[in-house]
């Protein structure tokens, strides 16, 4: 299992950033997919989820509105929209999946948000 992710990188508040996860390895389309963020002395804490088919989305409250998850199952690749974004919103951004019971982590993608 690989996860790959991209599209990080450096915004003004109130930019977009669309952040992408490459997966390889196993069944893309029978997972559900989902993203977390760690802040710089912060805990790792959950973003986005979606399910497997894509037809079932999770936010945390904290981006509710602002961010958006989808996927591509023919490009095995799940994506994060983010809109509106604020210095808050600066961390390292992690692609996660559980395969086969066994959690999968990418190694991640650095946003900061800052003028």
């Amino acid at each position: 299992v690989q996860l790959v992710e991209s599209g990080g990188g450096l915004v003004q508040p109130g930019g977009s950033l669309r952040l992408s996860c490459a997966a390889s390895g196993f069944t893309f389309s029978s997972y559900g997919m989902n993203w977390y963020r760690q802040a710089p002395g912060k805990v790792r804490e959950f973003v986005a989820s979606i399910s497997s088919a894509g037809g079932s989305t999770k936010y945390a409250d904290s981006v509710k509105g602002r961010f958006t998850i989808s996927r591509d199952n023919a490009k095995n690749t799940v994506y994060l929209q983010m809109n509106s974004l604020k210095p808050d919103d600066t961390a390292v951004y992690f692609c996660n999946a559980w395969i086969h019971w066994t959690e999968f982590w990418g190694q991640g993608t650095q946003v900061t948000v800052s003028s």
